[in-house]
């Protein structure tokens, strides 16, 4: 009895001694800190993901970075990148996805490299068969950076500049995506979900169309799928638009005039905003007009329509047409802007 006890005491102390053995790492800092920089390019996501690697009075390039070696773009896990939509860079088109970054540094260019493989302790098993696309990029000085950093620069609707810094050098490289062709597959996509069941979400789609002059083929297909669900005063004015742009300005002026009929105050009121917007005061008049002839109890309406005459350079018409607006109108807020309004224009 004795002897077992013995026996089951020693096998406890072991398998103590081994649990503290395998006992989990404490969190402390890291020597190269994780990092992720992330920009939106029209839909698309870019997203690079790194750690860095400080200076620490260390001779960078050549020395710490070789020449002429595949190096991970960072410290730790090889540098990643990740594509939302397909993108285009060293003039090859790159599908969505996440890619392995690494590059091949020399003391003129660099060549950037993307590598189907995302899952590499640095560059030390990286294999150039699992190349997706190596191009060139060109470094150029800069300021000091003690600590590695990406960041985007030059962001338009259809590209923007990714930027290695490091110590004294910058490594820009371009990325270019095709953000009409996204967008386009993007509401393709959409409209299977469920916003196939709402008219607004045809009418959406159809109208991105016709502001970029893309797939108008399409979009009138989409403006008429809004329509059959339901007829309204904005895939009306959205058919008329798509039509305009194909030459038919008959059927469009059609459109927009049956489009007037099923106008609500809150409809006319905003293309009265946009046709502001366009300069084109006359006809932002007349639609404000319209509203005060149709809803002639809106203070709404008025003060639209007094904005719209101030605009004009009628400051008379102006005046009269925001004093009724401030003698309809309840709430402290829309008060103080219009008197506000009106003591301005008295006192010029």
């Amino acid at each position: 009895m004795k002897t077992r006890f013995v026996l089951a005491f020693a096998a406890l102390v072991l398998a103590a001694g081994s649990v503290l053995a395998q006992a989990p790492p404490l969190t402390v800092p890291d020597a190269s800190p994780a990092a992720t920089v992330s920009q939106t390019i029209g839909i698309t996501n870019v997203t690079i993901s790194y750690h860095r690697p400080a200076v620490n009075k260390r001779e960078v390039w050549g020395k710490l970075v070789p020449y002429g070696q595949v190096w991970r773009a960072g410290a730790n896990m090889n540098t990643t990148i990740t594509f939302s939509s397909p993108v285009t860079l060293g003039g090859k088109q790159i599908p969505a996805g996440t890619y392995g970054l690494h590059t091949i540094p020399t003391d003129k260019d660099w060549t950037i490299i993307l590598s189907a493989n995302y899952n590499n302790w640095g560059s030390f098993s990286y294999d150039e068969k699992q190349d997706v696309l190596r191009f060139p990029a060109t470094p150029r000085p800069a300021d000091f950076e003690e600590r590695l950093e990406y960041r985007f620069e030059n962001l338009g609707e259809d590209s923007a500049t990714a930027v290695l810094h490091w110590e004294k050098l910058e490594v820009p490289f371009p990325i270019q995506v095709d953000t009409k062709a996204v967008t386009f597959a993007s509401l393709k996509n959409e409209l299977y979900g469920l916003n196939q069941f709402f008219w607004q979400s045809w009418n959406n789609a159809a109208g991105w169309c016709v502001r970029n002059d893309y797939q108008l083929d399409q979009a009138l297909a989409w403006a008429d799928k809004s329509i059959s669900m339901q007829k309204t005063f904005p895939n009306l004015r959205t058919k008329a638009a798509i039509l305009e742009k194909k030459g038919d300005t008959k059927q469009a002026d059609e459109l927009r005039a049956q489009a007037l009929g099923l106008a609500t105050e809150a409809d006319v009121n905003n293309l009265g905003y946009q046709l502001l917007q366009q300069k084109k005061t006359d006809e932002a008049i007349a639609m404000f007009r319209k509203n005060v002839k149709d809803h002639p109890n809106s203070w709404n309406c008025y003060d639209s329509l007094g904005e719209g005459l101030e605009a004009k350079g009628d400051k008379k018409g102006a005046i009269e047409n925001y004093s009724k607006a401030l003698s309809m109108v309840t709430d402290e807020t829309n008060k103080k802007r219009i008197s506000d309004i009106l003591a301005r224009l008295k006192s010029t």
